[in-house]
Order: C-alpha cells, then sequence, then structure tokens
C-alpha cells in the first residue's frame, strides 16, 4: 500500500532564509485550513477584484466626457447608459456564477459552452485585457500622483510608475492575500472622499435645478440644430465607447471564485452586488459633477483633479488642500489597487489554458506560497514594457483598452444564450435567464461593434493584431501538444497489454529484504512512462533489485486547488497509482511498497522524502524517466517537463545515486 512519509527537518540556507524574508514562509498545502486562510471574504473581495471596476471612475468618465466636445449636457445620456449597462452585465455574471461555481470565467464558459477553440480565443482575449488593465490603472494612478506635485516633477511619473509595478509583482508574490489586505483602508477612504465629494456638490446645485434643465433642454435643441439627430446620436455612442473602459473588471469575479471564502458562489454574487452599486453610483455622480462645474481639461491634472479644486475652492485655503490632497492620494492608490485584477485574474485564466494544453503546462504551477508565479512574473513583465512602449500615457493606453474584454463579454453571453435554449425543456426560469443573458449580449455586441469602428484606426488594430498573434501562438502550442500526444499513447499501450498479461504464478513476497538491493522508482501516475522505466531497470540490471519502492508526488497546480475535496481527490488518486504498480510487481515475485506525498515542487518534495527511504533501504538506488525527441529544441524544453534533471541535482548534493532512464518517443 501507498504510505505517506514524513520528511526530516532539513535547515534552511541563507538563500533559502532571505527567500522566507521577501515572498514570506512556504505554506503547506496539506493543512486543512489553508483554504480558510488565503481565500477572501466578499468585503476582501471587493477590494482586490471591485477595485479594477470602480478605479475605472478615475478615466472612464473623463475619457467620455472629454469624447463629447463643447456638447458636454450629453454626459447625462452617457453616464445613465452606462450605468445600465454596468447592471446589465452584472447580472449576467450572475449567472455564469451559479453555472460555473468552481470558476473560469469568460474563458471556461466559452470553452464548455461553445467549443474549446472558442474558448481559447476568449482567454487570449482575456490576458491582453488584463495586461492593459495593469498598465493602465497604474499609469493612471501615477497621474493622479503628479496631478499634486509641481509641474517640474512630471517628467518622473513613468519610473515612478515602472517602480509601482515591480511593487505589485513582489506583493502578489507572497499571496493574493497579503497584496490585498494592506490597501483596504486606502479603498475606503477612496469610497468615502468621492462620495461625499458628489453628494456635496448635487446638493450644493440642488436650489439651481430648474435653472440646469432648462439650460440642458435648450442645449439639446441646440445640438439638435447644429448636429442633426444621428449627429447627437453618434457623438453619445462614440463617448460611450471611449468610456468602455468602467466596464472592465465586471468579469474579474467570476475568474476568481476559487480565491473566494466558502460559500463561493454567495461570496461571489456578494461581490458583484457590491460592485455594481459601488461603480454606478461613483460613475454617474462624477458625470453629473462635470457638468455642474463645467470641468474643463488642465495640463498635467485629471477632469477629478480639476473637480475637486472647484469643490473646494470655498472650503478655506487648508482645508480645501488638505480634502484634494486625501482624495488623489486615495484615487491614485486605489489604481494601484486595480492592477491587482491583472495579477489575480490573468495568470488564473494563463493556467487554466495551460492545463488545456493552448499554453506551456508550467504556467499552470504554483509556488511554496500557493501563488501562480510564472503568471504573476509574465503578466509584470508585459504590463512593464507595453508601460515603457507607451510612455505610460494613459490617452493612448484607453484607446488600446477595453475592446478585448467586450470580445469575451460577447463570447461569454453567446455561450449562455446558447444554453439556457438548449436546456429550456429542463429548466424553469429559463425565459428569465435567456433574457438576461440575450440583452446583455446585444448590449456587449454593439458596444464592441462601435468601439472597433472607433478606436481601430486610433490605435485599436494593436490591440486586435497583439490578440490574434497570441491565437496563433496558442494554436501552435496545442499541435505540439497533440503531436506529442499521439507518440505517448504509444507508449500508454504498455499500460493495456500489462492489465492483460497473466503473471507467472509464485508467493507474493510481503517483506523487504533489507540488505538487497532496491529500486527507487519516481512515477507520475500508472502510465507508458513510468512501466518503460521499470521494464528498463529489469532489462538493465536482471534480478539484480530484490525491492522496489515507487514514490510519486501529486503535484498541486492551479487546477486542483481549489478546496478540501480536489485534495482529497488528488491524494486518493496517487494513492490508487502506487497501489497499480506494487500490485504489480508482487504478482511478479518482488517486494514492493509505494510512498507519496502531495506538493508544488516535486524535486524539493522527493528530496525531503529519500533520506527517509534510505534509512529504510540502504542498498537504494534512485531511478527516473526522461521522454527524448528526435528533435530536441528550446520549445520541446519549454513545453515539456523536466523535472528529473531538477531532481538528479538535488540528490546528487545530498550525496545519492540517481539514474536517468531515457524514453525515445
Amino acid at each position: 500500500m501507498a504510505e505517506q512519509m514524513p520528511g526530516p527537518i532539513i535547515k534552511m540556507t541563507l538563500l533559502e532564509r532571505l527567500k522566507c524574508l521577501v515572498f514570506g514562509k512556504a505554506c503547506d498545502v496539506e493543512d486543512k485550513t489553508v483554504f480558510h486562510r488565503l481565500s477572501l471574504i466578499a468585503l476582501l473581495a471587493w477590494v482586490g477584484l471591485g477595485a479594477d471596476g470602480l478605479s475605472s471612475s478615475c478615466y472612464g468618465p473623463q475619457e467620455a466626457f472629454l469624447a463629447l466636445g463643447s456638447h458636454t449636457f450629453l454626459s447625462i445620456f452617457v453616464a445613465l447608459g452606462t450605468v445600465i449597462t454596468i447592471f446589465i452585465v452584472s447580472a449576467s455574471y450572475s449567472q455564469i456564477i451559479e453555472l460555473f461555481p468552481t470558476g473560469g470565467g469568460g474563458y471556461l464558459v466559452a470553452s464548455k459552452l461553445l467549443s474549446p477553440k472558442i474558448g481559447m480565443v476568449s482567454g487570449c482575449a482575456l490576458l491582453i485585457d488584463y495586461v492593459l488593465t495593469i498598465t493602465v490603472s497604474v499609469a493612471s494612478g501615477a497621474d493622479a500622483v503628479f496631478s499634486l506635485l509641481p509641474m517640474q516633477w512630471y517628467p518622473f511619473r513613468l519610473g515612478f510608475a515602472i517602480l509601482i509595478v515591480f511593487i505589485l509583482i513582489w506583493l502578489n508574490m507572497r499571496g493574493v492575500k497579503e497584496s490585498v489586505l494592506p490597501l483596504v483602508p486606502i479603498f475606503l477612504m477612496f469610497l468615502l472622499t468621492h462620495v461625499f465629494i458628489i453628494l456635496y456638490v448635487i446638493f450644493k446645485h440642488l436650489s439651481n435645478a430648474p435653472e440646469l434643465v432648462a439650460s440642458t433642454t435648450a442645449d439639446i435643441h441646440g445640438s439638435l440644430s447644429s448636429l442633426g439627430f444621428w449627429g447627437m446620436i453618434f457623438l453619445v455612442v462614440r463617448a460611450y465607447s471611449m468610456g468602455a473602459g468602467t466596464f472592465t473588471g465586471i468579469e474579474a469575479v467570476s475568474n476568481s471564485i476559487p480565491v473566494l471564502r466558502e460559500p463561493k458562489v454567495q461570496t461571489a454574487k456578494k461581490t458583484m452586488m457590491y460592485m455594481a452599486a459601488s461603480l454606478s453610483f461613483v460613475v454617474l455622480g462624477l458625470m453629473v459633477a462635470y457638468l455642474l462645474f463645467s470641468v474643463t481639461l488642465t495640463p498635467g491634472k485629471t477632469l477629478n483633479a480639476v473637480l475637486f479644486e472647484y469643490a473646494t475652492a470655498g472650503w478655506g485655503k487648508s482645508t480645501g488642500f488638505g480634502f484634494i490632497l486625501l482624495a488623489l492620494f486615495s484615487e491614485a492608490t486605489l489604481l494601484f489597487v486595480a492592477a491587482q485584477a491583472g495579477f489575480i485574474d490573468g495568470p488564473r485564466v494563463m493556467a487554466y489554458m495551460a492545463l488545456d494544453r493552448w499554453f506551456p503546462t508550467r504556467f499552470s504551477t504554483l509556488s511554496d506560497r500557493l501563488v501562480i508565479q510564472n503568471g504573476i512574473l509574465i503578466m509584470g513583465g508585459l504590463a512593464l514594457g507595453l508601460m515603457v512602449l507607451t510612455g505610460g500615457s494613459v490617452r493612448l493606453l484607453v484607446v488600446l483598452y477595453s475592446i478585448n474584454v467586450f470580445i469575451t463579454f460577447c463570447l461569454s453571453q453567446s455561450g449562455m444564450v446558447r444554453h439556457w435554449w438548449q436546456n429550456r425543456r429542463v429548466e424553469k426560469k429559463w425565459k428569465k435567464k435567456l433574457l438576461i443573458n440575450g440583452v446583455g449580449l446585444l448590449l456587449c455586441l454593439s458596444i464592441l461593434i462601435f468601439m472597433i469602428i472607433f478606436k481601430f484606426f486610433e490605435g485599436g488594430w494593436i490591440t486586435l493584431f497583439i490578440t490574434a498573434a497570441l491565437v496563433a501562438i496558442a494554436l501552435g502550442v496545442r499541435r505540439h501538444y497533440n503531436g506529442t500526444m499521439q507518440l505517448l499513447n504509444r507508449l500508454d499501450s504498455l499500460v493495456k497489454a500489462v492489465e492483460a498479461e497473466i503473471p507467472s504464478a509464485g508467493p507474493k513476497i510481503e517483506a523487504p529484504d533489507p540488505k538487497g538491493k532496491t529500486a527507487v522508482i519516481m512515477v507520475n501516475g500508472f502510465n507508458g512512462i513510468g512501466l518503460h522505466t521499470v521494464f528498463g531497470v529489469i532489462q538493465l540490471f536482471g534480478t539484480t533489485f530484490k525491492n522496489f519502492v515507487f514514490v510519486q508526488v501529486g503535484t498541486v497546480d492551479a487546477g486542483n486547488f481549489k478546496g478540501t475535496s480536489e485534495m482529497e481527490n488528488l491524494q486518493a488518486k496517487v494513492r490508487q497509482d502506487l497501489d497499480r504498480y506494487v500490485d504489480f510487481m508482487k504478482k511478479r515475485g518482488y517486494y514492493s511498497e509505494g510512498v507519496m506525498a502531495v506538493g508544488v515542487d516535486v524535486p524539493d518534495e522527493i528530496a525531503q522524502l529519500a533520506p527517509g527511504i534510505l534509512k529504510k533501504f540502504r542498498n537504494a538506488v534512485f531511478f527516473g524517466g526522461q521522454l527524448v525527441f528526435h528533435d530536441e529544441s528550446f520549445l520541446s524544453r519549454l513545453f515539456h517537463n523536466h523535472t528529473v534533471f531538477g531532481l538528479q541535482a538535488r540528490l546528487y548534493h545530498q550525496g545519492i545515486p540517481f539514474v536517468i532512464l531515457p524514453i525515445r518517443v
């Protein structure tokens, strides 16, 4: 039977101590309380995920308001359209959360309900959108900070933004919860200052409401005569599409259900409600406030900064400046918090796609802090590159932004509409659910078409080109993995042959030979690779080895690190695989046993198990199989696991013999 052998206590090196200091102590994946400790309650999820949407009020309303030119009174219609869109998309995604309670968002919905290739397109669009989320949020936050500083400091803005991206990478490498907790006071400060200023401006102008209604009505008639009805509609739609960055972040909750506190679906829906209500109020309030104060763009300042100056003009110099400083500081830092959505969801989408072989499988691995380390580094690196290429220009980045998220919105809503229609005979409330997702689909499709039309020649084509390039890369990766799977299927024919073979009769050996040679074989499932390694040992060494010990580490990745039940399933699968090896060897007259562990780093786990195995079997030699491709290249090394070489180095360092057996495919 397979047994879990506790590893010895190993003293940490200086480098390992430094790593713990910088990134935190390693988490124990077998601790059943780890999910509770790392998960986010609705309030924290609202901060970590909702900040993306709420922070877009720092640049979305501004871009929409400026796109209206002198016809600023039309901002009322743009704001109302934006609020309606927020609630419709939020309601649509609440249904996605109910149908896909384990998470996955737009990628999983399109993959399951439409087709894997359409899901891949949705995932690629989301990844580009999350890179832009990080870049736009940090660049806009830097703008808000430097709105408070003298103009001569403005050239340092780009360097400051780059520094913030590095800090966010470091925080996320420590863990999701640790990256969110310190930012809760800042998030609440933003909400309080902005809600206060919006209410203050509105109540201050209540006495002038009749005059405002009359002037707005006159402006509408004036615009109708100068622009015409369709000209005015065109202007509203263009402004609405330019401010579409406001809607990004709504999908973040459905992608991040695995990091939410149980019951996950209720927590996710509560988070979605918080997001929709807060975002709608702030966006509508700011657009109305811009209109009431006739805010105009000032060089080196955001519209919000100008609005706060106008609103606090009669408060006294120190009081007004203090409030502006507090509001803009919270605004800037909230924008940095908003980049969290890119760091939380981007790596998770990448990991799901890697598990489905659209990207290298190593993109789904977790660090010892149980975060998707490779994904965080890739998202952060791409954001840094984009920041440098665009010079941190928010106006340029906003043009590139938000197109992709609506590609995902449209595909997700299409999948949901198809699902409700196909299940109309078994789903009681299918008409209501179909209506919600149907309206969401029509709305998102309309916005996507308008955005492509208005943004394409202004730079939107760059986003579409990069997305298409990523789709082509994903197709190439999947083609490579499919070819490899065909080769591995030949090896897996050994499994059928072994199961059909009638073993030679003989007594089963239930006790090991303590003085006999022992082959310790690393396996990863009961498959052709493991059996090929076993046969290779017997073929090379004959009857030298009397004992066979099979060692398997259940690898915890983004696909199975979702809850206690998934971890228990992983452990059960590892035990089952090892028991099959043990039974196979015992039927052939050898003593055999299995040793297992569960963790994120296979070489590290085996290096901790090895001393215990050697204590029991002193004459042991460790073996591992390695796939050898006909055309070895950089890509094959990137796409395929070379854990065995890392394991060999770790065991050699401990003075333990390790033999790698080549498996040609």
